[in-house]
């Protein structure tokens, strides 16, 4: 009797294109420096921390229109999982072993979702905020009512928080993968090579 071989072996393969890991690093730098920049503002920093809510609204246009025309693993379409996908993921998520999939698996999905979901809210919502301690309003105030300008800033407030939090279980997600199911989440985002158990799509640069 012949030995069959296993189904869809684990292999190295490209997996996250050049434009994708450099959109990832500078998300990641453009969020964490507003967020500090947004908690500890004074009268020297405020306007920077305008600015980097600007780059950070180009980055997720960028990603947004990226989703559309990109290659298959960060396609739009690619982070709307179906729920059986999700309860068959759940089900085999603290296996100690690489998740295989040449992408975003479907709980990583949802949380890319999350977070462009969140991210979007805090740079809409400070386009229209103001501090009045610092005499700084974003640009889209002055063409609203004081109660919407009021919304917005208290919004931008609690967004910041949500964002926070995602951020937190984005590090604790990281730490998990690479203790418990032996897979480098941050090499692979990096190199964009990755060990997958299904064939990848095609014309990945």
């Amino acid at each position: 009797m012949t030995d069959v071989p296993a189904k869809d072996p684990p292999a190295r393969r490209k997996v996250w294109d050049v434009p994708t890991r450099l959109f990832h690093w500078a998300l990641v730098g453009t969020v964490l420096t507003g967020l500090y920049l947004g908690e500890y503002r004074g009268f020297s920093t405020i306007q920077l921390h305008f600015y980097f809510g600007y780059a950070t609204g180009a980055l997720i246009a960028f990603r947004l229109l990226w989703g559309i025309i990109g290659p298959a693993p960060v396609r739009l379409s690619a982070l709307f999982p179906s729920p059986k996908a999700i309860l068959a993921y759940l089900r085999t998520i603290f296996t100690r072993r690489p998740c295989g999939v040449a992408g975003h698996n479907p709980i990583g999905a949802l949380s890319v979702l999350a977070m462009l979901a969140a991210l979007s809210t805090q740079v809409i919502t400070g386009l229209c905020a103001e501090d009045d301690g610092l005499f700084a309003e974003g640009p889209l105030a002055q063409y609203l009512d004081s109660a919407t300008v009021l919304k917005m800033t208290a919004i931008h407030h609690y967004s910041s928080r949500v964002v926070m939090a995602l951020i937190v279980l984005h590090l604790a997600a990281i730490l998990f993968y690479r203790i418990w199911k032996h897979e480098n989440l941050v090499t692979a985002m990096i190199t964009g090579w990755k060990t997958v158990k299904r064939d990848p799509p095609n014309n990945i640069s």
